[in-house]
């Protein structure tokens, strides 16, 4: 019997990972729905870790093409045999709602916007920006209109799968014998928000000392991969850079064995907060108290400095202080709490 739900996914990795809460709730609300997601290749893998999911459909081409009248109507069609009974629409992609409205799915539950006007038919009014974490923004969706949220919602949860892992440490050469510690520079994110190569370099140093068994593992996008070819030589050490290299389900794949991840505030920290990993995410000009990794084992550092946080891409002021000024030593005695399963849990922020 078809899925009698559909969700169509956001666009970004993190954003993927924030809305698990939903289709929890959805399952605690009604055990016998089954639901379907409609993803973009870079999310797909995400939703396909997540237990609730039945089905993923993965888009051939990328969301904006959506916005086109004939693909969103092309799409509808091939969705109407499938005889969904809602769709939930997460982000603001009209072409993805109004696929719905082709499909002739009765209830289309989304956030009020100028693009879905009049595909949505159960809109909750949207929040002024940034007043909701993408968690809370999207749980939103399971309850009625104006109905408040309970007082707590389940945190992101994925689930691993072994033989998935044990594959790609295989591919990559990863071996088997020690863990796999995993740095994250996330360089496209901008110099404001990316942690310094040389203290990367200094990080790597410290963990090769204290955990010499360990695969030190750099993660990106190819985009990434000169800041992480700097790291590696900065450090000397045997660093494994796979930016570039690897697809997102080889990247969810990692992430979900790492036996330590040190991060931005990237989509890579929430996937590695949502799979339990041991981690430490370094902000700078974005605010840990609206998005933090949502884990017990997962450590904040962020100075919160006057100026911080500014959300830009690039220090306005010219000095990198909020980043700068946190010492790899902090960070190597956090991520070793981490790994020693000390549940200290999210760092107050300071």
């Amino acid at each position: 019997m078809s899925a009698n739900a559909l969700v169509i996914a956001p666009n970004w990795i993190g954003e993927a990972v924030m809305a698990q809460p939903l289709l929890a709730l959805l399952h605690q609300r009604e055990p016998s729905l089954r639901i379907d997601a409609l993803c973009a290749p870079r999310t797909a893998a995400v939703f396909r870790a997540m237990p609730e999911v039945n089905e993923v459909l993965e888009l051939p081409a990328a969301r904006r093409r959506l916005a086109q009248l004939g693909g969103a109507c092309r799409l509808g069609r091939r969705l109407r045999s499938r005889e969904y009974r809602r769709a939930y629409v997460l982000g603001d992609a009209p072409g993805a709602a109004l696929a719905a409205l082709v499909a002739g799915i009765p209830e289309r539950i989304g956030h009020r916007g100028e693009a879905h006007r009049l595909s949505i038919n159960r809109a909750h009014e949207p929040q002024a920006a940034g007043a909701l974490p993408k968690v809370e923004h999207y749980a939103r969706l399971a309850f009625a209109p104006r109905e408040p949220l309970p007082g707590s919602l389940p945190v992101p949860r994925l689930q691993r799968r072994a033989e998935r892992e044990r594959a790609v440490r295989a591919r990559f050469g990863l071996g088997d014998a020690g863990p796999l510690i995993v740095l994250c520079p996330g360089a496209d994110q901008g110099p404001a928000r990316r942690w310094p190569t040389r203290h990367f370099a200094a990080l790597a140093n410290l963990l090769a000392d204290e955990w010499p068994e360990a695969q030190l593992v750099l993660l990106g996008s190819a985009g990434e991969r000169p800041v992480a070819t700097e790291i590696a030589a900065l450090s000397g050490q045997p660093v494994r850079n796979l930016a570039g290299e690897t697809g997102i389900d080889d990247v969810v794949s990692i992430v979900s064995q790492a036996g330590g991840i040190v991060s931005g505030d990237t989509g890579l920290m929430h996937l590695a907060a949502a799979f339990g990993r041991p981690q430490v995410a370094i902000f700078g000009a974005t605010d840990p108290r609206h998005s933090p990794p949502r884990s017990p084992r997962a450590h904040v550092e962020w100075l919160h400095l006057g100026c911080s946080p500014c959300f830009g891409r690039d220090c306005s002021l010219g000095h990198l202080d909020c980043l700068g000024r946190i010492a790899p030593a902090t960070v190597f005695d956090s991520l070793s709490k981490a790994m020693r399963f000390e549940a200290a849990g999210i760092r107050s922020v300071r």
